[in-house]
């Protein structure tokens, strides 16, 4: 992962404010971010969103207040190491969702540049260099959308997001808990269920073996006869992916809710 990958990703002057309620969404950006001191010291308050979001059953909430509550209490190096044996070994576990798409498609450039001209027209812009389709950025900007924006994109990548779920719960990762709400947010946990025996089956490629195999594969593709291949397999190009354009997703509306008030500034509206 970059450098970039371990910041927290910030909107720069937003021509909005956020959807009372939807700002757990940033809560869950945050619990998915490269830990840091300052996520442990927010602990308490990432607790007090997720305890008045409605959207979420009872033992869900309390599953990821909990784990709000170990991060605060863990040691930050050991939460680090976790982090990065998680998400930087390997692409299974890839917080880049278009990853999970199509892989080694060459069209995935211009999905990145419709995402982020979705996200300008929304007066979304970024102070990071991390790409568009980051998780923990994504969600940042759906904290902002309305519902219907939310059920929709929640909609189209809810397959990635069960696929996600079923890799971390299989490594035992409390980092699963983040796309299961998602998934619930959407009344769609049981997506999950499909894609158990799948991950079960699949063969890890975050071992050493499977990492250096991983290298090999990209020195090959380095030696590709055009410029045009080169860049298009390099490994940065292998961070491009596109959003469907001809799939229709089924309607997807976000679980109902009744809110209350919510905390004044705090760390997920940072």
């Amino acid at each position: 992962m970059t450098e970039a990958a371990t910041q927290s990703p910030i909107p720069v002057e937003p021509s909005f404010e956020p959807l009372k309620g939807m700002r757990s969404l940033r809560v869950l950006a945050r619990l998915l971010d490269y830990p840091t001191q300052e996520l442990q010291d927010a602990s308490g308050e990432l607790i007090e969103i997720l305890n008045a979001e409605r959207r979420l059953g009872e033992n869900l909430k309390t599953a990821l207040m909990d784990w709000c509550q170990r991060t605060q209490e863990s040691d930050l190096l050991e939460l680090q190491a976790e982090y990065v044996a998680l998400f930087d070994k390997g692409r299974a576990t890839s917080l880049l969702l278009f990853e999970h798409v199509h892989g080694e498609s060459r069209d995935r450039g211009q999905a990145m540049v419709d995402l982020m001209n979705e996200y300008q027209a929304a007066g979304f812009e970024l102070d990071a260099r991390e790409l568009p389709d980051h998780l923990p950025l994504f969600l940042e900007y759906l904290s902002m959308c309305d519902e219907a924006e939310i059920g929709r994109w929640l909609g189209e990548i809810r397959h990635i997001l069960a696929l996600l779920t079923a890799r971390l719960e299989e490594r035992g990762a409390d980092y699963a808990l983040v796309p299961l709400a998602l998934l619930a947010l959407v009344g769609a946990e049981s997506d999950v269920e499909e894609h158990r025996l799948q991950v079960k089956e699949e063969a890890p490629d975050n071992t050493p073996e499977a990492l250096d195999a991983v290298w090999e594969e990209e020195a090959v593709r380095f030696s590709a006869s055009s410029d045009e291949d080169c860049a298009l397999q390099s490994a940065e190009g292998r961070r491009l992916a596109e959003r469907k354009k001809t799939v229709q997703s089924d309607p997807v509306k976000i679980m109902p809710s009744a809110w209350g008030a919510s905390p004044s500034s705090t760390v997920a509206d940072r």
